[in-house]
């Protein structure tokens, strides 16, 4: 990803959805100027979920994604449909693709029942409209989600871009760290650079504190975990924070003095995705598993396991060395996640950086509906090494 690109994850997803041949995809292209899916007469071109990352009037940095046909049929078919009810877990704002002349089938009706279960904002896009009588026209225009188009002759494009826009309202802006600092405080970030690191650049929550750190007008300071005792000696001022990968907790707690707020990237990525509380009472839970308990850890991206990756080694070396017992472990990365979280005594995410507020609400939802406590590496982490209180009391009002 580029260091000038803004991250999936803070981009407005905005999911077309709806049966083969509705004509889903020239509606995606013509909402956005290019051709982003293929165009065919034939009932299932689209075979995976499309995705594009752009700027999109009036709304800024959108992903638009367009999904495969929610009427397939057979195997194949079955595992489109699950695919696109995974791509809901992460959209803002749902795009329901009818052909006018055809009106709603049962397959649509049970996409807008999934949307309001879901409480997704959605709208429901009558394309084909220059095929239908008036009579029809005033009917179908009568749903206030509903909106009118022709994807042939671009008609009611730019007012379905305009509806799109009112629904992608996200709310109240929030922040990772910009909200906790003064103009020219000094914030020390510990950015450790060992195996694990990413070759020639930052981790996406580093790149992410530092960037809402310069719009702050705040001073950071960014060095390795050896450096932290003589760097705040060089400083001469006390800094606001110091913000660490959660890694090197141990070792920074051990050289940062009491009376600086200390934290992770990990930590301020859950407060920033709503669930620092779930998060921090989940990890809460590690002090009552059993011996032989399973415990699933998630990751929301995919990347190569180094030897001494921290989800598959580390976390499982830090939990039985806090806990002394031994525990069984499942593994998953990516968009998979796994809906029946019963057999887990405790689920353990990451920071969730390249997922959206929606999909990890998703997931943390899925395993406290079922009874099973959910938290994340940072809060684990520091639960480990004896120091989660300290790690979030600045959150603590």
């Amino acid at each position: 990803m580029s260091m000038n690109a803004t991250p999936s994850a803070n981009r407005i997803h905005i999911g077309f959805f709806g049966k083969r041949n509705a004509g889903k995809s020239s509606v995606v292209n013509a909402v956005t100027g290019q051709e982003l899916s293929v165009v065919s007469d034939v009932k299932g071109t689209t075979t995976d979920p499309v995705t594009k990352a752009m700027e999109l009037l009036p709304m800024g940095p959108v992903l638009i994604i367009d999904t495969p046909g929610y009427d397939d049929e057979g195997a194949l078919g079955e595992l489109r449909v699950r695919k696109t009810k995974q791509i809901l877990n992460k959209t803002d704002v749902a795009i329901l693709v009818v052909d006018a002349t055809e009106g709603l089938s049962s397959a649509d009706e049970e996409l807008i029942s999934i949307f309001k279960s879901k409480k997704l904002n959605y709208i429901v896009v009558y394309n084909k409209c220059d095929l239908i009588d008036v009579k029809t026209m005033i009917k179908l225009s009568s749903d206030e989600n509903a909106v009118l188009v022709s994807a042939t002759d671009k008609k009611n494009i730019d007012q379905l871009k305009e509806k799109i826009s009112l629904m992608a309202d996200l709310g109240e802006e929030k922040f990772l760290v910009r909200d906790l600092v003064e103009p020219k405080d000094i914030v020390v970030l510990v950015t450790p650079i060992d195996a694990s690191a990413p070759k020639g650049r930052l981790i996406l929550p580093q790149q992410q504190v530092i960037r809402d750190l310069l719009e702050a007008d705040a001073v950071t300071v960014v060095i390795k975990e050896n450096e932290v005792a003589d760097t705040l000696a060089m400083l001469g001022k006390k800094p606001r924070m110091v913000i660490t990968d959660s890694q090197a907790f141990k070792v920074v707690a051990e050289s940062t003095p009491r009376d600086i707020p200390l934290t992770s990237f990990s930590i301020l990525m859950a407060r920033y995705k709503g669930f620092l509380d779930t998060a921090v009472n989940g990890a809460m839970a590690i002090d009552m598993l059993e011996e032989g308990d399973k415990i699933l850890i998630s990751e929301g991206c995919t990347h190569h396991r180094q030897c001494e990756d921290i989800g598959t080694v580390k976390l499982p070396k830090w939990l039985e060395s806090y806990t002394g017992k031994k525990f069984t472990y499942e593994f998953t990365s990516g968009g998979t996640f796994p809906e029946d979280l019963s057999p887990y005594k405790v689920v353990i995410h990451c920071g969730g950086c390249t997922l959206t507020e929606r999909e990890l609400t998703y997931r943390m939802k899925c395993a406290t509906d079922q009874g099973v406590p959910f938290t994340n590496y940072g809060t684990t982490i520091a639960l480990t090494q004896g120091i989660l209180a300290r790690s979030v009391e600045m959150f603590v009002k």
